[in-house]
């Protein structure tokens, strides 16, 4: 459960480039990156700060 940002962004991610390359849907595409860089920012950002 604590890895799900990352798996929802690397979805995204790999969806991203299949539209981006294989498809032309244009701003839905590039919505997905976005919403998939923030979600990796969110974790990294916010992630466990204890070592």
């Amino acid at each position: 459960m604590k890895y799900i940002l990352y798996i929802i962004a690397v979805v995204m991610i790999i969806i991203w480039i299949i539209g981006f390359f294989v498809y032309s849907l244009g701003a839905i595409i590039h919505l997905l990156l976005v919403i998939a860089l923030i979600s990796i920012l969110i974790k990294v950002f916010s992630g466990n700060k204890s070592i």
